[in-house]
């Protein structure tokens, strides 16, 4: 028998086939990668750290409450290390222009709702990812005023911040040259800060200019807001130059350009500068104390292992649902009573219109225009106050919100969303009164890592109620100036807010006025938690603005 005819490899019968196509190669590569990550080289387990080291200051949490102090820390020459849970990001490749694709920058794992107004979670109010959730944030960066730290002395309700506006401000001044907030000097509800916005305003998206004409027809004072995105070229500190704002409307999802005033492109580049070290990946477990209770260690889960990080001092910044359920989970701060206790959630009522005009609504940035002439509005029938916002929207997540609130499907839904270009929206963002009925607590169900899940209870009390009542009259009053049809409001509630909040007692606060906890002299705490009242402005600019102070804090006390 001769012998079988041996095929030339590439013509008669090619094992590997050359793939011209540079595109269809690239998703080839990647598919391959994705069967087999081991391939990867950003995939590839971190070394494992030296088991006998002993770091001076150990963060979790890489957002707004984390970042800043991880900085500020650094700089200071302490030996720092932040733990994230979820991964580094290449913005430029991996933040697409697509809702749908941007899921994974949201805390994703199930967190149960409970009460008569459940809170929506994942992208509604928390992140994951090198940067936390200023990679979803909407940049909104308006200073709280003097009276949002002092409601019970002004109302008689609520609760007082343990010291005065005068403690932030020099931090939000600070923070807003550092990060490069456009907005409009002087800014019309505080005309006598010391120095105005590092940058002119952002321009006006459609809904935001539809309600500047309606507003000012009704007496309104509004301005182009406050937001922590480059309306021109700006040098940051430890990136270099970072380029403006390109107004695609995505800030509500990540930021391919850089633009936005997300962590991973501001803080976290300074802290590494310094010589932080920022694990990713890394899920924390289990906080170990010793016999006098102090914080000798962390335990976290990375790359299907086990770490151990021991620590001398411990910043918890994971937020106020992680935060709670790590104290609560480790039975640590908990003498109070109050961790977990008086969850807040702003008021954030929207408010929806059609209009005969192009809006285009994915345009720009979201949130344009602002007013604060309801801090205090005069006919109040209630404690606190709130601002107006203009509001953009993307289609996935209008549509998503419209079904839920005026139950169309089928062929109505697909009539109704053929306006989508026509619509635009204002919504609020109001003050909340901690309350008992609202609290967060560890369920009986365990998430797929066998840990329980967090449940919050969330009902809007009274004064929330007429707060909603009070700002859906007004919207639908702007809406009806500016010409819309087919007006309708959605109730809904942003941001997740305290859980370990801050006082001068051990016996009604987790921690003290520096974000020390009153349990644990090593322990501080650093982001919404700790917030005793909710505010009436984004959070975002406060919880920075308390990470520099509570690092500076513990630096002073360091040498004392």
């Amino acid at each position: 028998m001769p012998d079988e005819e041996t095929l030339e490899e590439g013509v008669l019968n090619p094992v590997q086939p050359e793939i011209q196509d540079p595109l269809l190669r690239e998703i080839l590569e990647e598919n391959e990668l994705q069967a087999d990550p081991s391939r990867n080289p950003l995939e590839q387990p971190a070394p494992l750290p030296d088991p006998d080291e002993v770091v001076d200051c150990l963060v979790i949490g890489t957002g707004a409450g984390g970042a800043p102090l991880l900085a500020r820390l650094a700089r200071a020459g302490r030996r720092v290390v932040a733990l994230e849970a979820g991964p580094r990001h290449d913005a430029k490749t991996e933040f697409a222009t697509d809702e749908k694709a941007q899921n994974f920058l949201f805390w994703n794992d199930e967190r149960l709702s409970a009460g008569k107004n459940p809170v929506a979670f994942g992208k509604n109010n928390s992140g994951i990812g090198y940067g936390g959730s200023t990679l979803h944030y909407t940049a909104y960066t308006p200073r709280a005023h003097r009276g949002d730290l002092t409601l019970h002395t002004e109302f008689g309700e609520g609760v007082d911040w343990p010291f005065g506006i005068e403690e932030l401000e020099p931090y939000y001044e600070e923070l807003e040259h550092f990060l490069g907030v456009s907005g409009p000097t002087p800014y019309p509800w505080d005309a006598g800060r010391r120095k105005g916005y590092p940058l002119a305003p952002l321009p006006l998206n459609g809904a935001a200019q539809l309600m500047e004409r309606a507003c000012a027809q009704l007496g309104i004072k509004t301005s182009p807001a406050a937001n922590a995105a480059l309306s021109a070229r700006y040098y940051q500190e430890g990136v270099g130059w970072r380029e403006a704002c390109t107004n695609r409307g995505f800030c509500q999802a990540g930021c391919s350009t850089g633009a936005k005033a997300s962590m991973d492109v501001t803080f976290l580049p300074l802290a590494e500068q310094y010589g932080a070290e920022i694990r990713t990946g890394a899920y924390v477990t289990e906080i170990e104390r010793d016999a006098r209770g102090h914080v000798t260690a962390v335990v976290y889960e990375q790359g299907g292992r086990t770490v151990r990080q021991r620590c001398r001092n411990l910043f918890l910044c994971a937020g106020a649902i992680e935060t709670p359920r790590l104290l609560l989970l480790n039975e640590l701060a908990l003498n109070s009573g109050q961790v977990g206790k008086h969850f807040m959630a702003h008021v954030g009522m929207q408010v929806w219109g059609t209009f005969p005009e192009d809006v285009r609504p994915y345009k720009g940035i979201p949130g344009g225009l602002i007013s604060e002439d309801t801090h205090r509005p005069k006919d109040a029938d209630f404690v606190g106050g709130y601002l107006l916002q203009s509001i953009g929207v993307m289609p996935v997540t209008f549509a998503t919100q419209m079904v839920r609130q005026r139950k169309l499907w089928g062929q109505p839904l697909r009539d109704y969303m053929r306006d989508y270009n026509h619509i635009a929206g204002i919504n609020v963002l109001g003050d909340c009164l901690p309350h008992a009925d609202n609290f967060l607590e560890l369920s009986d169900e365990k998430d797929a890592r066998g840990v329980a899940k967090p449940r919050v209870h969330f009902t809007a009390q009274e004064n929330e109620q007429r707060m909603n009542r009070h700002a859906e009259r007004i919207m639908r009053q702007i809406w009806e100036a500016a010409g819309a049809k087919d007006i309708w409001a959605f109730e809904r509630y942003a941001h997740i807010i305290g859980t370990a909040r801050m006082g001068t007692s051990a016996n009604d606060a987790v921690v003290d006025p520096d974000g020390r906890a009153f349990d644990v002299p090593n322990l501080y705490i650093c982001d919404n938690s700790v917030f005793p009242s909710a505010l009436s402005v984004n959070p975002a600019l406060t919880i920075m603005a308390l990470s520099l102070r509570t690092a500076d804090k513990f630096l002073e006390n360091q040498q004392a």
